[in-house]
């Protein structure tokens, strides 16, 4: 068998052909039998498939039924999307929780004002 690497981190493949369904890198987790771990993966492509007979997988990442998989013998590389994955990711879960869970003062204010003029006495009521 031909030296092997994942092709999400780049560890060496352990697992011999037939590649299990269910096996996964040791590394990083993600599944051998995946399109992005495929010598006919090509993300240039309008399926991102270089075989033609293939049908349509929408998750490339994740493993699936494809009878054409064969593992891709290409040494991994590095692509900048992987690395900014991970921060993107934070960027956004940090977006959710602006402030480390807190309000911002200006929203603090504004909703300190709407909930005093949702109680507040109409004039000439008071008593």
């Amino acid at each position: 068998m031909a030296s092997r690497q994942c092709q999400f981190c780049g560890a060496p493949v352990t697992v011999s052909d037939p590649i299990p369904r269910e096996s996964s890198c040791e590394s990083c987790r993600y599944d051998y039998r995946s399109c992005r771990q495929c010598r006919h993966y090509d993300p240039a492509l309008n399926n991102s498939c270089r075989e033609t007979e293939a049908e349509l997988v929408e998750d490339k990442e994740r493993r699936n039924f494809c009878e054409f998989f064969d593992f891709n013998p290409a040494p991994f590389r590095a692509s900048g999307r992987d690395v900014n994955r991970e921060a993107e990711a934070r960027a956004k879960l940090e977006g959710l929780f602006r402030g480390g869970g807190k309000p911002t003062p200006d929203r603090a204010a504004d909703a300190r004002a709407k909930l005093d003029a949702l109680f507040k006495k109409p004039p000439g009521n008071e008593e």
